[in-house]
Formats: C-alpha cells, sequence, structure tokens
C-alpha cells in the first residue's frame, strides 16, 4: 500500500532537527518537493527563507506551522 504525503509542495511547516544536527537548524521551512518515502516514512525536500540551501526531512520531524 503507497502511503501519501502529509504535507504539500508550498506549505509551512515547523521543522525539528534531530538531537545531532547543528545548532539553528529548527524552525519556519516551505515544502519545495516531495521525495520517495525511505522505509515507512516519507520525505520532503524543504527550505528556509534564511537559508541558501535545502534540507531533506523525514514526516515525523515535521509538524504544522502554527
Amino acid at each position: 500500500m503507497l502511503k501519501t504525503h502529509k504535507y504539500s509542495i508550498g506549505q509551512s511547516v515547523r521543522y525539528t532537527a534531530g538531537p545531532f544536527s547543528r545548532f539553528g537548524a529548527s524552525g519556519s521551512f516551505k515544502i519545495v518537493k516531495l521525495l520517495p518515502s525511505e522505509g515507512e516514512e516519507q520525505q520532503y525536500r524543504i527550505k528556509s527563507i534564511g537559508e541558501a540551501f535545502e534540507r531533506v526531512a523525514k514526516e515525523s520531524q515535521l509538524d504544522r506551522d502554527r
């Protein structure tokens, strides 16, 4: 069974970096691309306004932006 992505392109999300990532990685991001899942988990390409690069995030690291 194919799981669908919880978030969509253009949506604003809160990103919570894992315990081993660099400081300042968490915050408000925009979904720029839906990626194929890795195992059980959907993945996304996300971008912060304050950063020049994009990140790959798992669905468990994302939450709806308040």
